[in-house]
């Protein structure tokens, strides 16, 4: 049975568990669980990460933890007793943990391994406080270090400051808010501004000298150095060096380590230095023999210097090599140190180049206890301790010093009658009292223990030596008297002995008879001669001579011969115990010398206040005892100098002795008497100040008043302990005159700062303190009462002195942190005069940041006693007096502009925070019964309203983000809690007072305002917080989202027939809150937007507003991120539900489905933004939702906006021409008008005239960067109309210029044409604007299918690629998945104008092909009926389906939806005569390029000619004979015969192109390729018996082929003119099978005979360079065609495979790609022949080419080269529309010759359009080679003929011409030509045999009329260049005479029409 625990409430999972029994709760090892119930070994319960789920677990996986509990029962809450710091760290790590691996993710690396250190440290002192084994100090160090940790890595990652007191977190119930922003500001403050450190440490250490001369050991003195006062600062530290240069004992670090300890701030100067002095210990000359003299002495060696400067960054110096410079100069050697400084180093040596002195240096920071904490390392092994010298900044009291600093100065000698100098050495011993030598007592620095003589070092012949050697004597005390100084001076030899003699002795005693020490500074002492054998060690002998040349002076009766040597020092005395001071002797034993009292008082003042401190209780005791004496004659006096020691203790150098004081005051005072004195004195100073006119007396006793009335109470309480309490009646009374006295003197006024206000200002800031001691008498009401009427006597005028006015209030703020405030019997006394001045403070706006610091103490002592009934009545009387100013307050101060320093900013967030802080502790503190109080006491509805009003506004102001730092998220909720109280207890006053006929608009949108703004906090988004964090916050405050919500509901319920006045106002706020994911919140909220439009449909009969609001602020907010598919579902469905049975119900479902419709496109929208790169998804979406804004919504700014949010995008995707297709539409919008438009975008305020212009020139801009240069032109003659129009005429000449630019780069720059991809988006789980449509896409350059779709596939990560064309079924569409349909389309253009006409380039008609676009085609083909395995052309038929767009392409995006879509299907023969016509223009084509030639090397041209032949020979074109030309066939299809005869002539003609392509091919064809041209000649003429053809000649009357020619216009680069078997007129006809397929084809296209062959043709490219003098293609890729087809497309052996529109070209040949440059890529355009009507019915089915088709003229080889998708092209009567090839090389444009106005004859003999005075060449033709075989060619002219046909690669006609009327290549130049005009250039019937005889192909007469560019050749093929052309062959006879008429006005043609690009409305 399962029992409810009562002790086991909680666990830790110490082994995982996985839950696999019934009802298990899975756990993991560590998981905190809560326990419910148990039963048998069991637990039932919860893990606290997730609450929601319960299950049972084994009572052995958890161990148990003490917890308390809350609320028992079903919702009890356990709370673990651990401690605080333990559970912080707990769920602190919990939370790093996850944020940990974040952080690798991200790749932050260094946080990452930062924070895993910190993380194992704080697990390592977590163990250590669980253990419990920690002293108090020591876990109390362990919990600084923990939290310190803690608060780093919240920091850096992000997370809140979290308020701690004594290390432990603090509940902010617990404490008032006042002290709670306490707390956080300072922790904020020690994490931003670490606090800077008043004392500081040098630490020192020697590691070697390094010197290459040493062999002797050496002395080593370092100190410290100020160079501005040329002095040192700090005692010595002394070591000694071994011969090698290391320390003497390195076993000891005390020895070689050292610490100059309280170094101030002041000190850290780039002039202070540390100095080394180096003494050696040896010879007395260096070089020196060893046996020369055995005695050592002390000889200088070297001097270093380094400045402290370096040490300022606060690295740590470990290898610090400091220069050694050597003395040259002896005599310089007590200042080298000083001359180094100066840089006078230069007349000093170095002791080597390498040499030097090895140290490390590190500056320390922070009082010496804190130093041994963070630096244990540095004392753990021994440091000694080198001092300051003298006393240190600050004297403790009980520091004991007794040290006398003695410095060897200099001497002045005689030299003894010998001829040197001396050699000088002092010695020098401290002799006491009993003349006995002391031992011990003579330190040489801190590194080495005290000695008990010293020796000097010895200048080297030197009768004037200087030392300047410092040393400390740390002599007792009790030695000090009698204790003498000796100083013995010696000669010290060279000579072998090395002997030391005696010459003189110098002393100076310690103490003087008087008692004083001996004084500080220099002393001359006299160098008593002696001999060398003199005993000195009987004192007495010596010490009544005199010592001192200022003592023999005043004697004259002395001797005057000792006078002549003299010998200095200085002395320096630091102690404690001793004194120099003569007055100070004489106070002291005042009652030797009664009469000398009154000058040592009055000489107490001139003593040093060391002195006087260092002897303060004996000071005491002396004043106290002559006030006892007699307190009439000095008493006085006595107060006077008690006064002044008193302040003297206010000096921050003595401050520490105050203690000192009051240890004096509690314990040895004994004055008992004393305060009527101190009473007496104290009222008369306080009497007279009025009248004084010098206060700086009283001031000073003022200041005092705090110890004086110490004095006077513990007098008092002495008094009463000896007698009883007597007089009790006469003290109280005395005091009370004395406050009265005070009250007088304060309730003055004085206007400005006189002296009086400065006493005044000196009596309040010392007052305070009194109270402390007032209690320990009296009455703490009694005492409060004297204090209130003090203060309340203070004036209250304006004018008053503002340094009073600041101290008056210190004085009330010490006040309320003074213990006579902290009990409430007196606080209930002081409030009300605290609160006055505080009020009168606070109206001013005067000394804000002490106004905030005393209300903030109030309320913090207030939280501390909240229980109690007094507290109540305090928050009372606050909130009448307070209230209302303290909202004013905080309204003035955050109004007020902030000033940009940094400071001046912090102190106004300080003084903000703070008044915000105490008025939430009012509010937090005040009940119902204090609000109730509150709303009553307003005497009217005015009051009210305004008071509403402010703190409404206030509120709004709290609920900023930059009130409070981003991480003080407790100090928010705290402050989001208290207001949420007060405004529910608020608006029942908004309700009570501001409703019906009282309604105030202005106070409930304040409200409904504030409401809002709260919701949207930040800080209460629990969305955003970590699971814990969350979680916290749900069980103190809940979600106070939904508790406004709720509240908001309500009151807006109540408004009535009012909410009219905020609609539409509030629907963007409330639709605001909604968006908040917030189920129970959008429940609340959604139905609000019903009301609204139902009372806006009873106002105006529509809600029009309500859409239009709902719709601008749906844009905005989802923008920024707010709302989900979630809120869209829950707003479609509550406002549905909600209008049911609504009368207008049909326009509220209409409202609600269009903005439902816009949330699907808005979050799409920002879904796709979210995105890195610019892909097609956004700008699909932005173009589908800029749409909607247009179409729909009929939003024109919203519109326009996305307009330039869709420019962005194309810019970034560099999408060019749809960049400016989308400008455009803004342009579109608007005049050319002067109307002034508005700030708008990134548009300035300007007339709509220059911004159009603006956008004008933009667009141009982006047409010209996308090469869409037709459409520039046109925008540009536009804007030249306007500044014509405005006589502009300096931008008219730069607009037109422009324009010609354009025109330039139409013909000069090559455009790519891009391939078009149809892709259909099928599933659910694609966006809504691409959910379940199909799309044509513009492809980018050089891209193809397989690319796209990869790219598509990376767009669309988890979508499926479907492999079919074929259209998918409803399973698809409404599949959860995403499912791609991708394969190529071909572009069928709309206009065949420019496309159809003659003449014109192919560089013009590349931009008609692929421009403009409505139109796609796709062809399937497929077997309809049984399928023929011997002859599959039978059966193969083709569906060929259209498609149309919504737009044309290129637009505004790259892909546009397909509107709709048409299929029909295609019969067998139709496909068939469709295949044969793209062959033979395919044939043309390359004919043409290669005699122009375009072609880097003739590969493309043979491969060609290859597959058609071996095919034709192997089969081929036989099958359509056998498919279609059997009787069969005829018979059972009657309606194709024209068709059937159709197929025939395409027959005959291909036959005739192979026969001319063969002669072009040998004329071309390289050496190496000979054999395979032979091979293809002789199949070529199997080929024709194979189709029964013999001769050309038997075939013209039914199928003529003519090669007209003409005249054509050839542009620069132009190609060759079309060749059409309808002679009369070129025709240029263009299909997969026009263009050469170089990339597609292979060696296995060719037969198996000549595979060999080609394969080596492939690798000549460099050969067929120098052929054709021109440059090889840089990259394959730049030749991809987008509009070319593939071989398969008349593969004869369709397949599953070659039927997929998604197989992508792999097999391209890449060796012969190379060959071909970008330039001959032909274009693809297609171009309806004029034919008879009987034959276009022929044409309406003609296949396209995106699927595969059967061609029978391919090889077998050649039908499996490539299966990738192509386009073939459809003629439909005279609307023929272009169509796209997919993956072919083309070459480059080539204008097509303007076309004959003559009707089409298919039996009419041509003739020739050019007469004699239209040819550019004169003269007969050379014979032609007669036959294909043998036709040699002495080269071609540079600028010789050229085709100019169709950018389709059309050819010219074919023509039947003599030998002789070929093309004259070798023609005399000024020969005239044959043909007279009019006569017509026709053959004879004669010339016909002839023809046929020679069997010779018909060639190509082709001509350019302008060559810019000649192509020289190779010398073997070049022919003199002639100044003219060369003739045009003249056109077979036509057969009828309208033929030659029409050849006649060809002659003259008129005016080319221009090719103009289509309007700008168009695009």
């Amino acid at each position: 049975m399962w029992i409810p625990t009562e002790h086991e409430k909680y666990g830790v999972v110490i082994a995982s568990f996985r839950g696999t029994v019934p009802y298990g709760l899975s756990l993991e090892i560590g998981d905190t669980v809560q326990i419910l119930e148990k039963c048998d070994g069991w637990y039932r319960g919860f893990a606290l990460k997730n609450p929601n789920i319960k299950g049972i677990f084994p009572s052995s996986y958890v161990h148990l933890k003490h917890a308390g509990v809350k609320n028992k029962g079903q919702f009890e809450m356990v709370i673990p007793t651990e401690d605080s710091v333990i559970t912080e760290m707990t769920s602190t790590l919990r939370d790093w943990g996850t944020m940990w691996k974040q952080l690798y993710v991200r790749n932050e690396g260094d946080l990452f391994h930062r924070l895993w250190h910190i993380m194992n440290e704080v697990l390592d002192l977590r163990r250590q406080v669980l253990v419990g084994h920690l002293t108090h100090d020591r876990m109390k160090d362990v919990k600084r270090h923990i939290t310190a940790r803690l608060d780093w890595g919240n920091e850096q990652l992000g997370l809140d400051l979290v308020p701690r007191k004594e290390y432990a977190m603090v509940d902010p119930e617990d404490i008032s808010i006042t002290e709670l922003y306490r707390l956080m500001e300072h922790r904020h403050r020690k994490k931003d501004a670490p606090a800077q450190a008043s004392s500081h440490h040098l630490f020192v250490e020697l590691k070697s000298l390094m010197c290459s001369n040493l062999g002797e050991e050496l002395e080593v003195v370092f100190s410290l150095f100020d160079s501005r006062e040329n002095r040192p600062i700090s005692e010595r530290f002394f070591l000694r060096l071994n011969r090698n240069g290391l320390p003497k004992a390195p076993d000891k670090p005390e020895r070689h380590c050292s610490l100059f300890v309280d170094l101030s701030s002041g000190e850290l100067r780039r002039d202070i230095y540390i100095t080394v002095h180096i003494i050696r210990i040896g010879r007395m000359g260096a070089g020196e023999k060893k046996n020369a003299c055995s005695v050592q002495y002390r000889r200088p060696f070297g001097c270093a210097v380094l400045s402290i400067a370096d040490l300022l960054t606060g690295e740590t110096k470990d290898d610090l090599i400091l220069k050694v410079y050597m003395c040259n100069t002896e005599s310089e050697w007590h200042q080298i140190h000083e001359n180094i400084i100066k840089k006078l180093n230069a007349r000093y040596n170095l002791t080597g180049s390498n040499a030097g002195l090895a140290v490390s240096l590190q500056l320390l920071h922070g009082d010496l206890e804190q130093i041994r904490r963070e630096y244990p390392s540095v004392f753990s092994h021994g440091v000694s301790i080198t001092r300051k010298l003298g006393f240190s900044n600050i004297i403790m009291p009980g520091e004991m010093r007794n040290d006398l600093y003695i410095t060897v100065e200099r001497g002045e000698f005689e030299k003894g009658g010998k001829s040197v100098a001396r050699n000088v050495e002092v010695t020098m011993f401290i002799v006491d009292s009993g003349g006995q030598t002391l031992k011990d007592f003579i330190s040489f620095g801190s590194g080495e223990p005290p000695a008990g003589e010293y020796h000097s070092f010895v200048l080297y012949h030197n009768n004037s030596p200087r030392w300047a050697e410092l040393l400390k004597l740390p002599i007792p005390v009790d030695t000090f008297r009698g204790a003498h100084i000796r100083f013995e001076f010696r000669h010290c030899s060279t000579k072998e002995k090395g002997e030391k003699k005696l010459f003189g002795f110098s002393f100076i005693p310690l103490m003087q008879e008087d008692g004083r020490t001996l004084p500080d500074g220099t002393h001359e002492l006299i160098v008593h001669k002696c001999e060398e054998n003199t005993n000195l060690q009987d004192p007495t002998r010596y010490l009544k001579l005199p010592f001192s040349k200022g003592l023999l002076l005043g004697t004259s009766s002395l001797a005057t011969k000792t006078t002549k040597e003299s010998f200095w020092i200085t002395s320096f005395l630091c102690s404690t115990k001793l004194t120099q001071n003569g007055d100070m002797l004489d106070l002291l034993k005042w009652r030797t010398h009664p009469d000398k009292i009154p000058g040592c008082l009055s000489k107490l003042k001139e003593i040093d206040g060391s002195e006087i401190v260092k002897f303060l209780q004996d000071t005491l005791d002396t004043l106290f005892g002559i006030l006892d004496e007699n307190s009439q004659k000095y008493g006085s006096k006595v107060f006077d100098s008690l006064v002044h020691i008193i302040n003297l203790l206010q000096d921050s150098k003595f401050h520490h002795f105050k203690p000192v004081m009051d240890t004096y005051i509690e314990s040895h005072f004994a004055g008992a008497l004393a305060y009527r004195d101190l009473i007496k004195v104290l009222k008369w100073y306080v009497d007279r100040i009025t009248e004084a006119e010098r206060q700086e007396h009283i001031q000073e006793v003022l200041k005092a008043q705090e110890y004086i009335f110490k004095y006077i109470v513990q007098s008092r309480r002495l008094f009463s302990l000896a007698t009883g309490g007597q007089h009790e009646e006469e003290f109280r009374c005395c005091i009370r005159e004395l406050l009265l006295s005070v009250r007088f003197f304060l309730s003055q006024e004085s206007k400005g700062a006189g002296p009086l206000s400065q006493s005044q200002a000196v009596f309040l800031s010392s007052f305070p303190a009194v109270y402390s001691e007032l209690l320990k008498l009296f009455d703490v009401r009694e005492v409060a009462n004297l204090v209130q009427d003090t203060l309340g006597s203070l004036p209250t005028l304006l004018h008053v002195d503002e340094t009073l006015q600041a101290v008056k209030l210190q004085c009330i703020g010490q006040t309320v942190e003074s213990q006579l405030y902290t009990n409430p019997d007196s606080r209930c006394i002081l409030l009300p005069v605290v609160l006055h001045h505080l009020h009168m403070h606070l109206r001013q706006q005067k000394d804000l940041v002490a106004c905030a610091h005393i209300l903030s103490n109030v309320f913090c002592l207030s939280k501390k006693n909240s229980s109690e009934k007094s507290v109540l009545e305090e928050i009372d009387v606050i909130v009448a007096s307070l209230l209302d100013i303290l909202l004013r307050t905080i309204l003035e101060i955050t109004s007020r502009p902030q000033a940009s320093g940094a400071a001046t900013r912090l102190h106004f967030q300080d003084v903000t925070g703070e008044f915000v802080a105490c008025l939430l502790s009012l509010l937090r503190q005040m009940t119902d019964r204090h609000y109730q109080q509150l709303l009553d006491s307003f005497s009217t509805k005015e009051e009210l309203r305004d008071f509403l009003l402010q703190i409404f506004t206030v509120f709004r102001i709290l609920i900023r983000p930059e009130m409070f730092p981003k991480d003080w998220t407790v100090m928010r909720l705290v402050a989001n809690n208290v207001i949420i109280t007060t405004v529910l207890y608020l608006s029942d006053a908004l309700r009570k007072n501001f409703l019906n006929e009282n309604f105030d608009y202005k106070i409930w949108d304040s409200y409904f305002f504030l409401a809002v703004i709260f919701i949207n906090q930040l800080c209460l988004q629990l969305e955003m917080f970590t699971p814990s964090k969350k979680k916290k916050v749900l069980e103190k405050y809940g979600d106070m989202r939904v508790t406004m919500g709720c509240e908001i509901f309500s009151m807006w319920q109540n408004l009535g027939e009012h909410k009219l006045h905020f609609i539409p106002a509030l629907i963007g706020p409330f639709l605001e809150v909604t968006l908040i994911p917030q189920p129970d919140l959008r429940n609340v909220m959604i139905p609000i937007f019903h009301d609204m439009m139902d009372w806006e449909q009873r106002r105006s009969g529509n809600f029009k507003q309500v859409e239009a609001k709902l719709i601008d602020k749906l844009d905005s907010l989802m923008s920024e991120g707010k709302g989900d598919e979630t809120y869209r579902e829950l707003f479609n469905s509550i406002l549905l539900k909600k209008i049911e049975r609504e009368t207008w119900r049909e326009s509220g479902v209409s409202l609600i489905a269009t903005v439902t419709r816009l949330m699907e496109r808005l979050l799409d929208y920002r879904d796709c933004m979210r995105v890195g790169e610019v892909d097609g998804k956004k700008i699909g979406c932005t173009v589908s939702l800029l749409n909607f804004y247009k179409t729909e919504l009929n939003k024109e700014e919203m519109y326009i906006r996305y307009i330039h949010k869709l420019y962005d995008l194309h810019l970034k995707a560099q999408n060019f021409t749809e960049a400016a297709y989308t400008l455009l539409l803004y342009d579109e919008l608007l005049e050319w008008s002067d109307r002034p438009l508005r700030e708008f975008l990134s548009y300035p305020t300007q007339t709509e005239w220059q911004r159009k212009e603006h956008l004008h020139l933009a667009i141009i801009q982006n047409f010209d960067r996308g090469k869409c240069w037709e459409n520039g032109i046109v925008l540009c003659r536009k804007i030249a109309e306007q500044y014509e129009s405005y006589y502009d005429y300096r931008n008219l000449s730069k607009m037109r210029m422009m324009e010609a630019s354009l025109y330039d780069k139409i013909m000069d720059q090559q455009r790519l044409e891009p391939e078009f991809f149809r892709v259909g988006f099928y599933g659910k789980k694609f966006p809504f604007f691409l959910r379940n449509k199909e799309f044509v896409c513009r492809g980018h350059d050089y891209e193809r299918l397989e690319a796209f779709q990869q790219r598509m596939l990376t767009e669309f990560p988890h979508a499926i690629a479907m492999q079919h064309a074929n259209q998918p079924d409803e399973t698809i569409f409404q599949a959860e998945a995403q499912y791609l349909q991708i394969y190529a389309v071909t572009p069928i253009p709309e206009s065949q104008e420019v496309l159809q006409r003659d003449g014109v380039p192919d560089n013009i008609k590349s931009f008609y092909k692929v421009n403009h676009i409505w139109k796609f085609r796709y062809d399937r083909p497929f077997h309809k009926g049984p399928k023929d395995k011997e002859n599959e052309f039978k059966s193969l038929w083709v569906e060929r389906t259209s498609l149309f767009l919504v737009q044309s392409l290129p637009g505004i995006s790259r892909w546009f939806e397909v509107d709709k879509r048409e299929v029909v299907e295609m019969t067998p023969l139709e496909n068939a005569i469709e295949v044969l016509e793209n062959k033979n223009q395919q044939l043309k084509t390359l004919i043409s390029q290669c005699q122009t030639r375009q072609m880097q090397n003739i590969n493309p041209l043979t491969m060609c000619l290859n597959g058609v032949i071996d095919a034709a020979v192997n089969g081929g074109v036989s099958r359509y004979q056998e498919a279609f030309f059997v009787k069969e066939y005829i018979l059972s299809h009657p309606e194709d015969g024209e068709k059937i005869a159709r197929l025939r002539e395409l027959m005959l003609e291909q036959a005739q192109i192979l026969d001319f392509g063969l002669a072009v091919h040998e004329k071309f064809v390289p050496q190496d390729m000979r054999p395979l041209h032979k091979k293809l000649v002789d199949q070529f003429f199997m080929m024709k018996s194979s189709l029964g053809i013999q001769e050309f000649s038997a075939c013209l009357q039914a199928s003529p082929v003519h090669f007209p020619n003409g005249s054509p216009r050839v542009c620069r680069n132009s190609a060759p003119a079309s060749m059409s078997p309808d002679g009369s007129r070129v025709v240029p006809r263009r299909s997969p099978l026009s263009y050469p397929a170089i990339n597609r084809y292979s060696s296995s296209s060719l037969s198996s005979q000549a595979s060999a062959e080609v394969s080596n043709i492939t690798g000549q490219s460099e050969s067929s360079d120098e052929v054709f003098n021109m440059q090889p293609s840089p990259s394959t890729s730049s030749l991809s065609s987008t509009h070319s087809a593939s071989p398969n497309v008349t593969s004869s052996a369709p397949s599953s495979a070659r039927a997929s529109p998604l197989l992508s070209d792999k097999h391209k040949h890449s060796r012969e790609n190379a060959c071909l440059s970008p330039r001959e890529r032909p274009c693809s355009a297609i171009y309806p022949t004029p034919v008879e009507p009987s034959q276009r019915l022929l044409f309406n089915h003609i296949g396209d080419g995106a699927m595969p088709r059967s061609d029978p003229n391919l090889s077998a080889p050649e039908k499996a080269v490539n299966p990738t998708p192509s386009s073939w092209s459809l003629d439909s009567g005279k609307e023929a529309r272009s169509m796209a090839e997919s993956g072919r090389l083309l070459s480059p444009p080539v204008p097509p010759r303007p076309a004959l106005t003559a009707s089409p004859a298919r039996h009419m003999a041509p003739v020739s359009p050019s007469p004699a005075g239209r040819s550019p060449l004169k003269g007969p033709g050379q014979s032609f080679t007669p036959s294909p075989v043998e036709y040699h060619s002495s080269g071609l002219l540079s600028n010789s003929p050229v085709l100019s046909g169709s950018c389709s690669s059309g050819i010219s006609s074919l023509s039947r011409c003599s030998a002789s009327e070929i093309s004259g290549f070798e023609n005399p130049v000024n020969e005239p030509s044959a043909p007279a005009p009019g006569s017509g250039s026709g053959y004879g019937a004669p010339e016909e045999p002839a023809r046929r005889d020679s069997k010779t192909p018909p060639p190509y007469s082709v001509y350019e009329r302008t060559v810019r560019r000649p192509v020289p050749l190779p010398h073997s093929l070049s022919i003199p260049v002639t100044p003219e052309p060369p003739a045009l062959p003249p056109k077979p006879l036509a057969a009828r005479p309208g033929a030659l008429e029409n050849g006649t006005r060809r002659t003259e043609p008129g005016p080319r029409p221009r090719p103009l690009p289509r309007k700008v409305s168009q695009l």
